[in-house]
């Protein structure tokens, strides 16, 4: 892998309580990225539960150039976390994945290698293709979200088989040009993204993937985003 080392990555990672998760998160990804150069950035929320305590021994452990906390006072939401931590992303690449062990870091090498072949202008992760799939999701919450994928794809063609995913590698400059265009907050923020890129022309690749529903903690995904979801549907589809 020593065409990557000429390449620096930057890993967002938002955080809201995920003392019990973020430890291994990063173990994960420095054992899976030996040869790569890369940083990862902590936005966390204001978590009452330590994760910033957490971050702060990891800091000590592997250094706070390799892990980078950009804390917030308050939950202000998932896309203005990515644009924050962008804001502090030295690297060529970035790449957003989740904190809770449902984003494996075993894929990283994956999207590296996919992105180096292409040359593309992101990658993201999907389980709707041959070699990616759900672990540990009931049959209810499989028909809900592959119900959802499925109407995201009837409505707004994003050229992708998971728009709804959110486990990603983009070119750094890419990801600054689709960000500024997107208005949505919360989950919806990662299908915007992709949207507007696919409408904006870039280059979009795949690399199938296993999610993985939390191991510790509980799932922040309830009514209220599902909601949320279904009226950030009507407005992509009226404005892309």
């Amino acid at each position: 892998m020593a065409e990557e080392k000429k390449y620096k990555y930057s890993i967002i990672v938002p955080t809201y309580n995920e003392r019990l998760n973020i430890a291994l998160i990063v173990y994960l990804i420095f054992k899976h990225l030996r040869d790569v150069d890369f940083e990862i950035i902590v936005v966390d929320d204001g978590s009452p539960d330590g994760t910033q305590e957490i971050v702060k021994q990891l800091q000590h452990l592997y250094g706070e150039d390799r892990i980078l906390l950009r804390a917030r006072a308050k939950k202000l939401g998932l896309g203005t976390a990515y644009i924050h931590g962008l804001k502090h992303a030295t690297g060529d690449f970035v790449v957003i994945m989740d904190a809770d062990l449902s984003h494996h870091p075993k894929y990283l090498p994956s999207f590296i290698k996919k992105q180096l072949e292409t040359n593309a202008s992101i990658v993201t992760g999907t389980r709707y293709v041959k070699g990616g799939g759900v672990h540990g999701w009931n049959l209810m919450r499989k028909l809900t979200s592959r119900g959802a994928n499925v109407l995201a794809q009837t409505l707004l063609w994003p050229g992708v088989s998971d728009l709804t995913g959110s486990f990603r590698l983009y070119k750094k400059s890419v990801l600054e040009d689709v960000i500024s265009s997107c208005v949505s907050k919360g989950y919806v923020f990662q299908m915007e993204m992709i949207v507007r890129a696919t409408r904006k022309g870039y280059h979009i690749e795949e690399v199938p993937i296993t999610f993985v529903d939390r191991v510790f903690g509980t799932s922040k995904l309830g009514g209220s985003e599902i909601v949320e979801y279904l009226k950030g549907l009507v407005y992509l589809l009226l404005t892309t």
